[in-house]
């Protein structure tokens, strides 16, 4: 009787583990899963800020632009 008590034990403690290895291998699964959306969003921010800058600098040379193009009417001008 006690041999099979043992061997029920050691086969409940078997199941325990199998589940404890099968909950490790879910969760190490979803943290990867964050971390790579951790990257994804870090890339997404240095993108975004990246993004802004060339905006501003776009809008900057556009100024640069119009100015020079009316400094060159304006010498077209007083020279007609």
């Amino acid at each position: 009787m006690n041999e099979w008590i043992a061997v029920g034990a050691l086969g409940l403690i078997g199941v325990i583990l199998l589940v404890l290895l099968l909950q490790y291998m879910r969760l190490r699964e979803i943290w990867q899963g964050l971390s790579r959306c951790r990257e994804a969003l870090r890339w997404a921010r240095i993108w975004e800020s990246e993004n802004q800058e060339l905006k501003r600098s776009l809008r900057a040379e556009q100024k640069r632009c119009e100015q020079l193009e009316e400094a060159l009417n304006n010498v077209q001008a007083s020279q007609v």
